[in-house]
């Protein structure tokens, strides 16, 4: 007898409907598996044998034969095992093809017939829904990801023979329930930092929040020592929690990646990656034979900090330029392309020289002229051009360290940064998530006006430092940020004023 059942491949970021069909014809015991798949997918047939074997099955006898369609499209992923055995035991009539017909099913099985927490759930959810399709049927430990999508109907089961009850009629076919709480969040173990605790620092602390408000990239360079990592450590715990499109964006990419825990939701709080130095630039900016997201788009939406940005391979860090402007990542392959988001904050963190005192009063520096040249060469100036906000760090004096943190707390500022950002959505009507760091180029026009004052002194800002066409408009983006943060609908001298500083410092100056 012939039966099909609906499942889903991943490509990169997205999924892609695939049909498994099955026929069970008398013969020799075979059982043959065609349509393109891996490794992976070619050993399903035996664990589903274990599976009938162990979960109180009826053994499928005759010659089997399981197409995976389209057959031109790969198939990868363990995901498979569960639609091949729904398929076959569908065949065999030992489930009805009335009641599993409109439903998708993926998942993968364990040899006692468990039905095991599957990756990339979420994207196949959202393919399910917008294709129209009656439901989806997982691993009862996938059910909170995929009831993060509205509208669509989850049945979950934790072993194989509950599955065989419920689509062989012997009971009811009970959706899960939509559960109040399915959301989670990231429990990072990056040690992130309340604001108030980072001691002095009062410029690099206006800095960091005027980059939480408006989605600016920021590179802090110091002496050893003078709270870079701490700075950095700290943006995450001033920027608002994100909004529900924006989790969406990100658990999907977590989901892809492999990276959500058995029974988590909707990821609620912002990403913060911090990779080593040592990383490579398939790592950092994702691909390989089956291309997956890199460290920039399991921050996006959130801060990928870059501490000693020095000692990363030039050829690592120059792959930021696309991601940084776009906002996404193309990887092209021979056999398909995909692109997956990286709409990120950079923070970077650098020394200003080898021995790390160049800008430091109170120690010599030791290097040469070359050294601090060679030094200067590892970050291209293009790479600079497309960062923000350009802040010194200085080292803190005696009195400070000796004297108690008295800054303003994360929650204080936080508030500051939510209603600059509560400005932008409002302004930017047709794109209420764009920030002000992404307003492109055809509106800058139209969302940052310049009194005469602010016009005069950027112009002569621009003749005298040779500013390129981007740091002009990244001015104009960073004063408007500073506008949202003083309240102020138009952008006016002070604020074009205190933009200027974060563009024209030498980070390499003593």
């Amino acid at each position: 007898m012939f039966a099909k059942v609906f499942t889903a491949s991943i490509s990169g970021y997205e999924a892609l409907p695939v049909t498994v069909e099955a026929d069970k014809t008398f013969g020799l015991p075979s059982f043959d598996l065609v349509g393109l798949p891996d490794a992976s997918v070619s050993e399903s047939r035996q664990r589903i044998r274990m599976v009938l074997n162990n979960s109180g099955c009826k053994p499928i006898k005759g010659h089997i034969v399981v197409n995976l369609a389209p057959a031109d499209l790969r198939k990868e992923g363990s995901g498979f095992d569960l639609p091949i055995l729904t398929a076959l035991l569908a065949a065999d009539e030992q489930i009805s093809s009335t009641l599993i017909d409109g439903y998708l099913f993926v998942g993968e099985l364990g040899l006692n017939g468990e039905i095991k927490h599957t990756k990339a759930i979420l994207p196949i959810a959202l393919m399910a829904l917008q294709l129209g399709y009656k439901g989806l049927v997982l691993p009862k430990a996938n059910s909170k990801e995929a009831l993060v999508v509205p509208g669509l109907e989850v049945v979950s089961f934790e072993y194989i023979f509950d599955l065989i009850e419920a689509f062989s009629g012997v009971k009811p076919i009970i959706p899960d329930k939509p559960l109040p709480e399915a959301a989670t969040e990231i429990h990072n173990d990056k040690n992130l930092v309340d604001m108030c605790t980072i001691k002095g620092q009062s410029a690099a602390r206006r800095a960091i929040e005027i980059a939480a408000a408006g989605g600016h990239n920021i590179i802090l360079s110091g002496p050893p020592g003078s709270g870079k990592t701490l700075l950095a450590k700290a943006l995450p715990t001033i920027m608002p929690p994100l909004e529900f499109t924006e989790a969406l964006e990100v658990t999907r990419i977590y989901s892809v990646k492999g990276l959500l825990k058995a029974g988590s939701g909707l990821i609620m709080n912002r990403p913060f990656r911090d990779p080593h130095h040592t990383i490579s630039d398939v790592a950092l900016i994702g691909g390989g034979k089956t291309p997956a997201p890199g460290e920039v788009s399991l921050a996006h939406n959130g801060v990928l900090f870059l501490d000693e940005l020095t000692e990363f391979k030039k050829s690592v860090i120059e792959v930021l330029r696309e991601p940084i402007t776009s906002g996404t990542v193309s990887i092209s392959r021979a056999a398909s392309t995909c692109s997956f988001p990286s709409r990120f904050l950079l923070v970077a963190a650098m020394n200003p020289c080898p021995c790390g005192f160049l800008t430091d009063p109170s120690h010599e520096c030791i290097c040469s002229a070359g050294q601090i040249q060679k030094y200067k060469s590892k970050i291209s100036g293009p790479l600079l051009d497309r960062i923000d906000l350009h802040i010194s760090v200085p080292r803190l004096s005696p009195e400070e360290l000796v004297a108690k943190p008295n800054g303003e707390s994360s929650s204080s500022i936080r508030q500051r940064v939510i209603k600059a950002r509560a400005k932008q959505k409002n302004r930017n009507t047709h794109f209420p998530l764009m920030l002000n760091a992404h307003i492109p180029n055809k509106l800058l026009n139209d969302y940052c006006e310049l009194d005469n004052d602010a016009k005069t002194v950027l112009l002569n800002a621009a003749r005298k430092f040779s500013l390129s066409a981007r740091g002009y408009d990244k001015i104009i983006r960073i004063a408007r940020t500073i506008a949202d943060l003083n309240e102020d609908e138009n952008i006016k001298l002070p604020h074009i004023a205190e933009a200027l500083q974060y563009r024209t410092a030498d980070l390499f100056s003593s």
